[in-house]
Protein backbone atom coordinates (compact mmCIF):
# COMPACT_ATOMS: atom_id res chain seq x y z
CA UNK A 1 0.00 0.00 0.00
CA UNK A 2 2.87 2.45 0.91
CA UNK A 3 4.38 1.40 -2.65
CA UNK A 4 1.54 2.49 -4.32
CA UNK A 5 0.74 5.66 -2.59
CA UNK A 6 4.38 6.45 -3.55
CA UNK A 7 3.70 5.74 -7.59
CA UNK A 8 0.86 8.67 -6.94
CA UNK A 9 3.51 10.98 -6.31
CA UNK A 10 5.96 10.00 -9.09
CA UNK A 11 4.69 12.43 -11.85
CA UNK A 12 4.33 15.74 -9.44
CA UNK A 13 7.71 15.10 -8.18
CA UNK A 14 8.93 14.33 -11.56
CA UNK A 15 7.28 17.77 -12.69
CA UNK A 16 8.42 19.61 -9.94
CA UNK A 17 12.23 18.45 -10.50
CA UNK A 18 11.84 19.03 -14.29
CA UNK A 19 10.92 22.18 -13.65
CA UNK A 20 13.73 23.23 -11.04
CA UNK A 21 15.85 21.68 -13.92
CA UNK A 22 14.56 23.89 -16.28
CA UNK A 23 15.14 27.39 -14.05
CA UNK A 24 18.69 25.96 -12.90
CA UNK A 25 19.49 26.19 -16.60
CA UNK A 26 18.44 29.77 -17.09
CA UNK A 27 20.55 31.36 -13.68
CA UNK A 28 23.45 30.66 -16.66
CA UNK A 29 23.75 32.65 -19.66
CA UNK A 30 22.49 33.08 -22.87
CA UNK A 31 22.86 33.90 -26.30
CA UNK A 32 24.62 37.50 -26.68
CA UNK A 33 24.82 37.93 -23.54
CA UNK A 34 26.64 41.39 -23.12
CA UNK A 35 27.83 41.63 -26.90
CA UNK A 36 26.66 44.89 -28.06
CA UNK A 37 25.43 46.13 -30.47
CA UNK A 38 23.50 43.53 -31.85
CA UNK A 39 23.44 40.83 -28.78
CA UNK A 40 21.74 37.76 -29.64
CA UNK A 41 18.52 35.57 -30.00
CA UNK A 42 17.71 36.92 -25.90
CA UNK A 43 17.50 40.15 -27.07
CA UNK A 44 15.53 39.55 -30.32
CA UNK A 45 12.59 37.78 -28.07
CA UNK A 46 12.78 40.76 -25.83
CA UNK A 47 12.95 43.56 -28.41
CA UNK A 48 9.64 41.61 -30.13
CA UNK A 49 7.87 42.36 -26.91
CA UNK A 50 8.69 45.68 -27.52
CA UNK A 51 7.92 46.94 -30.73
CA UNK A 52 4.38 45.12 -30.43
CA UNK A 53 3.66 46.38 -27.35
CA UNK A 54 4.47 49.99 -28.78
CA UNK A 55 3.64 49.96 -32.37
CA UNK A 56 0.20 49.22 -34.28
CA UNK A 57 0.37 46.00 -35.78
CA UNK A 58 1.16 47.03 -39.28
CA UNK A 59 4.26 48.42 -38.45
CA UNK A 60 5.21 44.84 -36.52
CA UNK A 61 6.57 43.04 -39.35
CA UNK A 62 8.55 46.87 -41.35
CA UNK A 63 9.70 48.06 -37.99
CA UNK A 64 14.13 48.67 -38.55
CA UNK A 65 14.39 45.60 -39.74
CA UNK A 66 18.36 45.88 -39.22
CA UNK A 67 17.79 45.43 -35.20
CA UNK A 68 15.89 41.68 -34.86
CA UNK A 69 13.06 42.80 -37.15
CA UNK A 70 10.05 40.40 -36.45
CA UNK A 71 10.64 37.70 -38.40
CA UNK A 72 8.34 34.58 -36.84
CA UNK A 73 4.38 34.06 -37.64
CA UNK A 74 1.85 35.92 -35.85
CA UNK A 75 0.95 33.88 -32.94
CA UNK A 76 4.54 34.53 -31.85
CA UNK A 77 4.22 38.32 -32.13
CA UNK A 78 1.09 37.95 -30.52
CA UNK A 79 2.02 35.95 -27.48
CA UNK A 80 5.00 38.33 -27.72
CA UNK A 81 2.57 41.07 -27.45
CA UNK A 82 0.79 39.12 -24.07
CA UNK A 83 4.64 38.98 -22.81
CA UNK A 84 5.03 42.47 -23.39
CA UNK A 85 1.77 43.58 -21.94
CA UNK A 86 2.52 41.55 -18.61
CA UNK A 87 5.98 42.78 -18.16
CA UNK A 88 5.51 46.32 -18.80
CA UNK A 89 3.22 46.07 -15.92
CA UNK A 90 5.75 45.42 -13.72
CA UNK A 91 8.67 47.76 -14.68
CA UNK A 92 7.91 50.02 -18.34
CA UNK A 93 11.54 50.51 -18.40
CA UNK A 94 11.88 46.80 -19.53
CA UNK A 95 9.92 47.27 -22.93
CA UNK A 96 10.66 51.22 -23.45
CA UNK A 97 10.33 51.43 -27.11
CA UNK A 98 13.97 51.69 -28.49
CA UNK A 99 15.19 53.00 -25.09
CA UNK A 100 15.13 49.35 -23.90
CA UNK A 101 17.61 47.81 -26.60
CA UNK A 102 20.44 45.81 -24.99
CA UNK A 103 18.59 45.99 -21.34
CA UNK A 104 20.28 43.47 -19.18
CA UNK A 105 18.84 43.98 -15.83
CA UNK A 106 18.89 41.04 -13.22
CA UNK A 107 14.94 42.01 -12.20
CA UNK A 108 14.18 41.80 -16.68
CA UNK A 109 16.10 38.55 -17.08
CA UNK A 110 14.00 36.92 -14.12
CA UNK A 111 10.98 38.00 -15.56
CA UNK A 112 12.07 37.02 -19.57
CA UNK A 113 13.53 33.21 -18.16
CA UNK A 114 10.32 33.28 -16.51
CA UNK A 115 8.27 33.75 -19.68
CA UNK A 116 9.70 31.11 -20.79
CA UNK A 117 9.13 28.43 -18.12
CA UNK A 118 5.74 29.08 -18.02
CA UNK A 119 5.07 28.96 -21.39
CA UNK A 120 6.21 25.66 -21.48
CA UNK A 121 4.28 24.79 -18.47
CA UNK A 122 1.19 25.97 -20.24
CA UNK A 123 1.56 24.34 -23.68
CA UNK A 124 4.60 21.79 -23.73
CA UNK A 125 4.06 19.76 -20.46
CA UNK A 126 0.48 18.93 -20.61
CA UNK A 127 0.66 18.05 -24.06
CA UNK A 128 3.59 15.51 -22.61
CA UNK A 129 1.39 14.32 -19.94
CA UNK A 130 -1.36 13.74 -22.45
CA UNK A 131 1.02 11.73 -25.03
CA UNK A 132 2.27 9.26 -22.66
CA UNK A 133 -1.63 8.99 -20.98
CA UNK A 134 -2.70 8.04 -24.58
CA UNK A 135 -0.21 6.61 -26.27
CA UNK A 136 1.37 4.61 -23.69
CA UNK A 137 -1.70 3.67 -21.52
CA UNK A 138 -1.77 0.16 -22.23
CA UNK A 139 1.72 -0.06 -20.86
CA UNK A 140 2.57 -0.62 -16.96
CA UNK A 141 2.98 2.51 -14.80
CA UNK A 142 6.83 2.32 -14.05
CA UNK A 143 6.92 2.30 -18.55
CA UNK A 144 4.73 5.27 -18.56
CA UNK A 145 6.54 7.00 -15.85
CA UNK A 146 9.92 5.92 -17.56
CA UNK A 147 8.57 7.70 -21.19
CA UNK A 148 7.55 10.53 -19.37
CA UNK A 149 11.16 11.12 -17.81
CA UNK A 150 12.61 10.52 -20.96
CA UNK A 151 10.63 13.12 -22.94
CA UNK A 152 10.76 15.61 -19.86
CA UNK A 153 14.27 15.79 -19.76
CA UNK A 154 15.27 15.76 -23.20
CA UNK A 155 18.42 17.44 -23.37
CA UNK A 156 18.67 19.25 -26.41
CA UNK A 157 15.47 21.35 -26.33
CA UNK A 158 16.17 22.10 -22.74
CA UNK A 159 19.85 23.87 -23.76
CA UNK A 160 18.08 25.63 -26.29
CA UNK A 161 15.10 27.18 -24.64
CA UNK A 162 16.16 27.67 -21.17
CA UNK A 163 19.83 28.00 -21.63
CA UNK A 164 20.36 29.99 -25.30
CA UNK A 165 17.08 31.46 -24.81
CA UNK A 166 13.90 30.69 -27.30
CA UNK A 167 10.51 29.05 -26.98
CA UNK A 168 10.75 26.21 -29.44
CA UNK A 169 8.41 24.00 -26.58
CA UNK A 170 5.57 26.31 -27.44
CA UNK A 171 5.69 25.33 -31.55
CA UNK A 172 6.30 21.41 -30.66
CA UNK A 173 3.80 21.26 -27.25
CA UNK A 174 1.20 22.46 -30.11
CA UNK A 175 2.37 19.46 -32.69
CA UNK A 176 2.18 17.26 -29.69
CA UNK A 177 -1.26 18.20 -28.92
CA UNK A 178 -2.40 17.89 -32.66
CA UNK A 179 -1.14 14.38 -32.61
CA UNK A 180 -3.35 13.97 -29.13
CA UNK A 181 -6.14 15.13 -30.65
CA UNK A 182 -6.11 12.96 -33.62
CA UNK A 183 -5.67 10.03 -31.57
CA UNK A 184 -8.92 11.35 -29.80
CA UNK A 185 -10.16 11.12 -33.30
CA UNK A 186 -10.68 15.00 -32.71
CA UNK A 187 -9.51 15.59 -36.78
CA UNK A 188 -10.31 18.86 -36.86
CA UNK A 189 -8.88 19.98 -33.47
CA UNK A 190 -5.89 18.42 -34.50
CA UNK A 191 -5.71 20.84 -37.83
CA UNK A 192 -6.32 23.48 -35.13
CA UNK A 193 -3.43 22.83 -32.89
CA UNK A 194 -1.40 22.25 -36.19
CA UNK A 195 -1.94 25.75 -37.84
CA UNK A 196 -1.27 27.39 -34.35
CA UNK A 197 2.37 25.49 -34.62
CA UNK A 198 2.96 26.50 -38.10
CA UNK A 199 1.70 30.67 -36.91
CA UNK A 200 3.77 30.19 -33.84
CA UNK A 201 7.10 28.84 -35.64
CA UNK A 202 7.30 28.60 -39.36
CA UNK A 203 9.77 25.18 -39.06
CA UNK A 204 6.71 23.56 -37.93
CA UNK A 205 6.69 23.00 -41.73
CA UNK A 206 9.08 20.15 -41.28
CA UNK A 207 6.01 17.85 -40.37
CA UNK A 208 3.62 19.18 -42.68
CA UNK A 209 4.26 16.56 -45.46
CA UNK A 210 3.83 14.02 -42.83
CA UNK A 211 0.53 15.34 -41.28
CA UNK A 212 -0.98 15.96 -44.70
CA UNK A 213 -0.31 12.40 -45.67
CA UNK A 214 -1.76 11.18 -42.39
CA UNK A 215 -4.78 13.01 -42.55
CA UNK A 216 -5.43 12.46 -46.61
CA UNK A 217 -4.90 8.56 -45.93
CA UNK A 218 -7.46 8.82 -43.14
CA UNK A 219 -9.85 10.61 -45.74
CA UNK A 220 -9.24 7.82 -48.30
CA UNK A 221 -10.27 5.30 -45.57
CA UNK A 222 -13.64 6.75 -44.61
CA UNK A 223 -14.62 5.88 -47.90
CA UNK A 224 -16.39 8.40 -50.26
CA UNK A 225 -18.83 10.25 -48.66
CA UNK A 226 -17.38 10.65 -45.43
CA UNK A 227 -13.72 11.05 -46.88
CA UNK A 228 -14.88 13.76 -48.63
CA UNK A 229 -17.06 15.42 -45.77
CA UNK A 230 -13.90 15.21 -43.59
CA UNK A 231 -11.46 16.84 -46.57
CA UNK A 232 -14.09 19.76 -46.90
CA UNK A 233 -14.53 20.54 -43.05
CA UNK A 234 -10.33 20.11 -43.05
CA UNK A 235 -10.00 22.14 -46.10
CA UNK A 236 -12.57 25.36 -43.99
CA UNK A 237 -11.36 24.58 -40.61
CA UNK A 238 -7.35 25.27 -42.12
CA UNK A 239 -8.19 28.14 -44.22
CA UNK A 240 -10.32 29.48 -41.24
CA UNK A 241 -7.37 29.26 -38.85
CA UNK A 242 -5.29 31.23 -41.04
CA UNK A 243 -7.00 33.76 -41.82
CA UNK A 244 -7.75 34.44 -38.25
CA UNK A 245 -4.27 34.56 -37.73
CA UNK A 246 -3.30 36.42 -40.16
CA UNK A 247 -6.15 38.75 -39.99
CA UNK A 248 -4.57 41.85 -39.24
CA UNK A 249 -2.56 41.35 -42.75
CA UNK A 250 -5.13 40.37 -45.02
CA UNK A 251 -5.91 43.83 -46.57
CA UNK A 252 -4.86 45.55 -48.77
CA UNK A 253 -2.74 42.18 -50.02
CA UNK A 254 0.44 43.99 -50.23
CA UNK A 255 0.04 44.38 -46.17
CA UNK A 256 0.61 40.53 -46.56
CA UNK A 257 3.18 40.02 -49.16
CA UNK A 258 5.26 42.80 -47.99
CA UNK A 259 5.20 42.12 -44.36
CA UNK A 260 4.99 38.72 -42.29
CA UNK A 261 5.27 36.22 -45.63
CA UNK A 262 8.71 38.56 -47.12
CA UNK A 263 9.83 38.36 -43.43
CA UNK A 264 8.67 34.56 -42.37
CA UNK A 265 9.77 33.15 -45.41
CA UNK A 266 13.33 34.70 -46.03
CA UNK A 267 15.07 32.68 -49.24
CA UNK A 268 17.32 35.76 -49.98
CA UNK A 269 19.56 34.50 -46.68
CA UNK A 270 21.22 31.42 -48.79
CA UNK A 271 21.32 28.11 -48.41
CA UNK A 272 22.90 27.45 -45.38
CA UNK A 273 24.20 29.90 -42.29
CA UNK A 274 26.87 29.32 -40.09
CA UNK A 275 28.23 25.66 -39.72
CA UNK A 276 25.08 23.50 -39.41
CA UNK A 277 25.16 19.45 -39.44
CA UNK A 278 23.65 18.81 -42.59
CA UNK A 279 23.98 17.43 -45.85
CA UNK A 280 24.79 20.74 -47.75
CA UNK A 281 26.75 22.49 -44.83
CA UNK A 282 29.19 18.99 -44.81
CA UNK A 283 29.01 18.53 -48.39
CA UNK A 284 30.23 22.08 -49.07
CA UNK A 285 33.65 21.44 -47.49
CA UNK A 286 34.73 19.89 -51.04
CA UNK A 287 31.82 20.76 -53.43
CA UNK A 288 31.17 24.69 -52.35
CA UNK A 289 27.89 24.67 -53.63
CA UNK A 290 27.29 28.46 -53.80
CA UNK A 291 30.39 29.18 -56.30
CA UNK A 292 29.22 26.10 -58.28
CA UNK A 293 25.02 27.13 -58.58
CA UNK A 294 23.13 30.36 -58.33
CA UNK A 295 20.87 30.56 -55.28
CA UNK A 296 18.02 29.93 -57.56
CA UNK A 297 18.98 26.44 -58.68
CA UNK A 298 20.49 25.76 -55.35
CA UNK A 299 16.70 26.40 -53.95
CA UNK A 300 15.54 24.31 -56.72
CA UNK A 301 17.65 21.36 -56.13
CA UNK A 302 17.14 21.27 -52.26
CA UNK A 303 13.59 21.48 -53.16
CA UNK A 304 14.29 18.26 -55.01
CA UNK A 305 16.62 16.51 -52.29
CA UNK A 306 14.37 17.54 -49.76
CA UNK A 307 10.74 16.23 -51.68
CA UNK A 308 12.51 12.86 -52.48
CA UNK A 309 13.79 12.58 -48.58
CA UNK A 310 10.08 12.94 -47.51
CA UNK A 311 8.02 11.08 -50.37
CA UNK A 312 8.40 7.73 -48.54
CA UNK A 313 6.61 9.03 -45.53
CA UNK A 314 4.36 10.61 -47.47
CA UNK A 315 3.09 7.78 -49.05
CA UNK A 316 3.28 5.08 -46.32
CA UNK A 317 0.55 7.05 -44.44
CA UNK A 318 -1.93 7.72 -47.41
CA UNK A 319 -1.75 4.14 -48.07
CA UNK A 320 -1.89 3.24 -44.56
CA UNK A 321 -5.44 5.05 -43.64
CA UNK A 322 -6.48 6.04 -40.31
CA UNK A 323 -5.92 3.45 -37.82
CA UNK A 324 -2.69 2.43 -39.21
CA UNK A 325 -1.48 6.04 -40.39
CA UNK A 326 -2.05 7.01 -36.37
CA UNK A 327 0.74 4.30 -35.60
CA UNK A 328 2.77 5.43 -37.95
CA UNK A 329 2.95 8.79 -37.34
CA UNK A 330 5.94 9.52 -35.22
CA UNK A 331 8.08 7.38 -37.46
CA UNK A 332 6.75 9.50 -40.46
CA UNK A 333 6.93 12.79 -38.57
CA UNK A 334 10.70 11.96 -37.84
CA UNK A 335 11.59 11.23 -41.24
CA UNK A 336 10.18 14.54 -42.82
CA UNK A 337 11.81 16.93 -40.18
CA UNK A 338 14.92 15.13 -40.69
CA UNK A 339 14.59 15.33 -44.50
CA UNK A 340 13.97 18.96 -44.26
CA UNK A 341 17.07 19.23 -41.75
CA UNK A 342 19.26 17.20 -43.88
CA UNK A 343 18.56 18.87 -47.50
CA UNK A 344 16.10 22.11 -47.39
CA UNK A 345 17.38 25.69 -48.04
CA UNK A 346 18.27 28.10 -45.00
CA UNK A 347 18.27 25.75 -42.00
CA UNK A 348 20.15 26.68 -38.76
CA UNK A 349 21.83 24.11 -36.27
CA UNK A 350 18.50 24.66 -34.11
CA UNK A 351 16.35 23.31 -36.27
CA UNK A 352 17.66 19.90 -35.46
CA UNK A 353 15.10 20.41 -32.25
CA UNK A 354 12.05 19.31 -34.95
CA UNK A 355 13.16 15.63 -36.33
CA UNK A 356 14.24 15.19 -32.18
CA UNK A 357 10.61 15.83 -31.33
CA UNK A 358 8.86 12.63 -32.70
CA UNK A 359 12.22 10.31 -32.36
CA UNK A 360 11.28 10.73 -28.55
CA UNK A 361 7.93 10.04 -29.18
CA UNK A 362 8.51 7.04 -30.82
CA UNK A 363 10.98 6.27 -28.35
CA UNK A 364 8.45 6.24 -25.54
CA UNK A 365 6.41 3.43 -27.17
CA UNK A 366 8.80 1.39 -29.24
CA UNK A 367 11.52 0.04 -26.97
CA UNK A 368 13.48 -1.83 -29.98
CA UNK A 369 14.28 1.92 -31.32
CA UNK A 370 16.11 2.65 -28.11
CA UNK A 371 19.82 2.62 -29.07
CA UNK A 372 19.32 4.61 -32.55
CA UNK A 373 17.68 7.13 -30.67
CA UNK A 374 19.91 7.96 -27.84
CA UNK A 375 22.80 7.58 -30.56
CA UNK A 376 20.98 11.10 -32.24
CA UNK A 377 19.33 12.71 -29.62
CA UNK A 378 22.88 12.71 -27.85
CA UNK A 379 25.22 13.24 -31.31
CA UNK A 380 22.17 16.37 -32.28
CA UNK A 381 23.22 18.14 -28.96
CA UNK A 382 26.96 17.83 -29.57
CA UNK A 383 26.06 19.10 -32.85
CA UNK A 384 25.18 22.61 -31.03
CA UNK A 385 28.08 22.41 -29.16
CA UNK A 386 29.70 25.49 -31.01
CA UNK A 387 26.61 26.93 -30.64
CA UNK A 388 26.02 26.26 -26.62
CA UNK A 389 30.09 27.12 -26.28
CA UNK A 390 29.84 30.44 -27.60
CA UNK A 391 26.83 30.70 -24.96
CA UNK A 392 28.55 29.60 -21.59
CA UNK A 393 26.53 26.41 -21.58
CA UNK A 394 29.40 24.33 -21.10
CA UNK A 395 28.37 23.11 -17.79
CA UNK A 396 24.57 22.83 -18.61
CA UNK A 397 25.70 20.75 -21.54
CA UNK A 398 27.57 18.36 -19.62
CA UNK A 399 25.28 17.94 -17.07
CA UNK A 400 22.06 17.37 -18.95
CA UNK A 401 23.27 14.71 -21.14
CA UNK A 402 24.69 12.79 -18.36
CA UNK A 403 21.35 13.33 -16.40
CA UNK A 404 19.02 12.20 -19.33
CA UNK A 405 21.09 9.57 -20.63
CA UNK A 406 21.48 8.31 -16.51
CA UNK A 407 17.41 8.85 -16.44
CA UNK A 408 17.13 6.13 -19.38
CA UNK A 409 19.80 4.00 -17.98
CA UNK A 410 22.13 4.23 -21.06
CA UNK A 411 25.46 2.69 -21.12
CA UNK A 412 27.53 4.51 -23.62
CA UNK A 413 30.54 2.47 -22.93
CA UNK A 414 28.46 -1.29 -23.44
CA UNK A 415 29.77 -2.93 -26.13
CA UNK A 416 27.35 -5.38 -28.55
CA UNK A 417 27.86 -6.95 -31.64
CA UNK A 418 25.58 -5.02 -33.89
CA UNK A 419 26.03 -2.03 -36.71
CA UNK A 420 24.09 0.78 -34.26
CA UNK A 421 26.05 -0.18 -30.90
CA UNK A 422 29.36 0.02 -33.19
CA UNK A 423 28.33 2.88 -34.45
CA UNK A 424 27.58 4.70 -31.41
CA UNK A 425 30.83 3.54 -29.99
CA UNK A 426 32.89 5.17 -32.40
CA UNK A 427 30.67 8.50 -32.58
CA UNK A 428 31.10 8.95 -28.51
CA UNK A 429 34.44 8.12 -29.30
CA UNK A 430 34.99 10.58 -31.91
CA UNK A 431 33.12 12.97 -30.01
CA UNK A 432 35.46 12.78 -26.50
CA UNK A 433 38.42 13.04 -29.03
CA UNK A 434 37.02 16.36 -30.68
CA UNK A 435 36.51 17.65 -27.16
CA UNK A 436 39.55 16.78 -25.94
CA UNK A 437 41.45 18.40 -29.07
CA UNK A 438 39.67 21.65 -28.63
CA UNK A 439 40.40 22.11 -25.27
CA UNK A 440 44.34 20.90 -25.62
CA UNK A 441 45.09 22.45 -29.37
CA UNK A 442 44.62 25.61 -30.97
CA UNK A 443 43.39 25.00 -34.75
CA UNK A 444 46.25 26.46 -37.32
CA UNK A 445 45.46 30.18 -38.02
CA UNK A 446 44.88 28.72 -41.89
CA UNK A 447 42.05 26.80 -40.62
CA UNK A 448 40.24 28.52 -37.81
CA UNK A 449 36.94 26.65 -37.97
CA UNK A 450 38.18 23.18 -38.05
CA UNK A 451 36.65 21.65 -35.27
CA UNK A 452 33.29 23.05 -35.91
CA UNK A 453 33.47 21.50 -39.47
CA UNK A 454 34.78 18.25 -37.82
CA UNK A 455 31.85 18.49 -35.87
CA UNK A 456 29.23 18.55 -39.21
CA UNK A 457 31.40 16.38 -40.88
CA UNK A 458 30.60 13.53 -38.13
CA UNK A 459 27.53 14.72 -36.99
CA UNK A 460 25.84 15.29 -40.56
CA UNK A 461 27.21 11.70 -41.13
CA UNK A 462 25.10 10.14 -37.96
CA UNK A 463 22.35 12.25 -39.21
CA UNK A 464 21.77 10.76 -42.46
CA UNK A 465 22.70 7.15 -41.44
CA UNK A 466 19.72 8.17 -39.02
CA UNK A 467 17.39 9.02 -41.79
CA UNK A 468 18.09 5.91 -43.77
CA UNK A 469 17.14 3.73 -40.87
CA UNK A 470 14.21 5.80 -39.92
CA UNK A 471 12.84 5.37 -43.67
CA UNK A 472 13.43 1.85 -42.96
CA UNK A 473 12.16 1.15 -39.82
CA UNK A 474 8.69 3.21 -40.95
CA UNK A 475 8.53 0.38 -43.94
CA UNK A 476 8.94 -1.98 -41.13
CA UNK A 477 6.26 -0.98 -39.04
CA UNK A 478 4.10 -0.39 -41.87
CA UNK A 479 4.74 -3.97 -43.00
CA UNK A 480 3.95 -5.38 -39.40
CA UNK A 481 0.75 -3.65 -39.31
CA UNK A 482 -0.35 -4.80 -42.67
CA UNK A 483 0.61 -8.06 -41.79
CA UNK A 484 -0.85 -8.00 -38.31
CA UNK A 485 -4.09 -6.17 -40.40
CA UNK A 486 -4.60 -9.05 -43.19
CA UNK A 487 -4.26 -11.98 -39.67
CA UNK A 488 -7.28 -9.89 -38.61
CA UNK A 489 -9.47 -10.29 -41.33
CA UNK A 490 -8.37 -13.89 -41.79
CA UNK A 491 -9.56 -14.67 -38.34
CA UNK A 492 -12.71 -12.65 -38.64
CA UNK A 493 -13.98 -14.23 -42.13
CA UNK A 494 -12.90 -18.05 -40.43
CA UNK A 495 -15.30 -16.96 -37.79
CA UNK A 496 -18.26 -15.74 -40.36
CA UNK A 497 -17.84 -19.45 -42.42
Amino acid sequence: MRAAGMREWTVPIMTLFALCVRWTIGLGTYSGFNTPPMYGDYEAQRHWMELTLNLPMSKWYTYDLQYWGLDYPPLTAYVSWLCGLVGSWIDPSWFALDASRGIETPSSKVYMRATVLVLDALVYLPALFTFVRLWSGHRSQSSQHAALAMLLFQPALLLIDFGHFQYNSVMLGLVIHALNSFFLGRDLLGAVFFVGALCFKQMALYYSPAIFGYLLGRCFSLGWRDGSRLFVQLGITTALSFVIMFAPWLWPPSALLGGPITRIFPFSRGLFEDKVANFWCASDVVLKWRRLLAPSALMRLSTLFTAAGFAPSLVLLVRAGGGRGLALLPYALFCTSMSFFLFSFQVHEKSVLLPLMPLALAMAGDAGIAEWGTLVQNVAVFSMWPLLQRDGQGTQYIALLGLWNYLIGYNPLRVQDSFVRLLSVASYTAIAVLHALEWLVTPPARYPDLFPVLNVLLSAGVFALAWGWGTLRLLQVSWALGALKERESERTSGKHE
